[in-house]
């Protein structure tokens, strides 16, 4: 068991090269909302919540750092967008931008604080069973593309109560090294700060996941923190002490600071999932299980070193096992992994590769009444507010539309989109 538990690890933190810094500090602008809220006469309408029959808690791990040339604050697209060596701004022959992915978003590669795409998202993901999402952070220092992310974060979690939805955050606690070699600041001083922010602006939040009265935090790691004296006093000025989770295997490393563990992508097999299922996991306080569409990584093509793994889809069958091995473990929270990693290819959200075959695969899962139907309604809303970027007044019903969607009165929201 332990020699799975060391391989699947080394596996792990390979995994996710999450923002990795390829170039300078920028100062984040403002991103360009080309479609303000026109509430003039809007009919207001409370989100109401989906029913479902599956009572366990579904969450998805959600990537906030991609930019387009508007919102980089260089005039560049995003590296996440680009790697080293792709440009978007080329057209290939089959009509799509050429990204550093595998794969190609439905609405054609975005910038994660469009108000537009967060709302696409978020309905979409209300419409298939999603309870919340665990957004990827790297804190609130001025290193690398931190300042971004953090900005595109707090534009996501600015759209939560509109839609219903719970949010939370797993911590990049690896980013603490980067913000030590380039400001020379203390890693624990510089988590304290982080802590800080989160609970001055999430924690207290209705709209963010807590367990046992705690707000959830999750660490991608430990990777910056590696003792739970670190983590203790790291977490020594807070009022408001998060239910800290470590990534499979990792919790010794937290000791007393953390309450648990949750799986990550990394098997090609359902060994590592089956082992942390029926033995880690019945030693923690807390677990999440995972759930994921597969693994294919742009990694070597876009320049950033070497391909790490391959999954394969099957379709819609790796999928469908791993929610098939998540139902089995009884667990009570699991987390899907995840809703745009396009650089590993871990993505669910709709694409031209998959269709909306994935967010179908857990409407199912979740119990939900809604089909696809709903989700290509979802996306018929989200190009009508492209289509008619300026124009008042169809933006005001399409405002009123997404007010119907949020609170489920699907039948009146078709009724104005249908019109456009």
């Amino acid at each position: 068991m332990y020699k799975l538990s060391a391989i699947i690890v080394a596996l792990l933190f390979l995994s996710c090269a999450k923002s990795s810094p390829k170039s300078n500090p920028v100062t984040p602008i403002d991103p360009v909302v080309t479609n303000p809220d026109t509430t003039k006469s809007l009919v207001k309408t409370d989100a109401k919540p989906v029913v479902k029959t599956n009572s366990q808690k579904v969450y998805v791990h959600y990537m906030p750092w991609f930019e387009d040339k508007t919102t980089s604050g260089t005039g560049k697209w995003g590296q996440h967008w680009t790697m080293a060596n792709q440009n978007p701004d080329i057209v290939l022959a089959n009509g799509r931008r050429q990204i550093a992915s595998h794969y190609y978003p439905m609405t054609g590669p975005y910038a994660s604080s469009d108000r537009d795409i967060i709302d696409y998202q978020l309905l979409l993901m209300k419409y298939a069973g999603i309870d919340g999402v665990i957004v990827d952070w790297n804190g609130s220092h001025n290193v690398y593309d931190y300042p971004l992310i953090k900005r595109n974060t707090d534009s996501l979690f600015s759209r939560m109560p509109g839609v219903g939805l719970q949010f939370g955050i797993c911590y990049e606690d690896a980013s603490l090294v980067n913000v030590n070699k380039v400001t020379g600041e203390d890693m624990v001083t510089a988590a304290k700060e982080d802590f800080a922010y989160l609970q001055t602006n999430y924690f207290k939040s209705s709209n963010y996941i807590t367990i046992s009265g705690q707000p959830l935090l999750l660490d991608f790691g430990p990777q910056g923190l590696k003792s739970a004296i670190d983590w203790q006093q790291a977490f020594s000025g807070l009022t408001i002490r998060p239910r800290l989770l470590s990534l499979l295997y990792q919790g010794d490393v937290t000791g007393s600071a953390g309450s648990g563990e949750f799986f990550w992508v990394g098997a090609t097999d359902p060994a590592p999932i089956n082992d942390f299922y029926n033995n880690r996991s019945k030693t923690l306080a807390t677990a999440f299980a995972g759930a994921y569409p597969g693994f294919h990584d742009f990694y070597k093509e876009g320049g950033w070193g070497n391909n790490l793994f391959t999954i394969n889809y099957n379709g819609t069958g790796t999928m469908q096992s791993t929610l098939n091995l998540a139902k089995n473990s009884n667990l009570p929270y699991l987390q899907l992994i995840t809703w745009n990693d396009y650089g590993e290819g871990t993505m669910i959200e709709p694409t031209l590769d998959f269709n909306f075959d994935f967010l179908v695969t857990i409407q199912q899962y979740t119990g939900v009444k809604y089909t696809q139907t709903e989700l290509e309604l979802i996306y018929k809303w989200y190009t009508l507010r492209k289509k008619y970027v300026g124009n008042a007044s169809a933006q005001s019903q399409l405002t009123q539309a997404y007010s119907y969607l949020a609170s489920l009165d699907v039948d009146k929201a078709r009724e104005i989109i249908e019109k456009l």
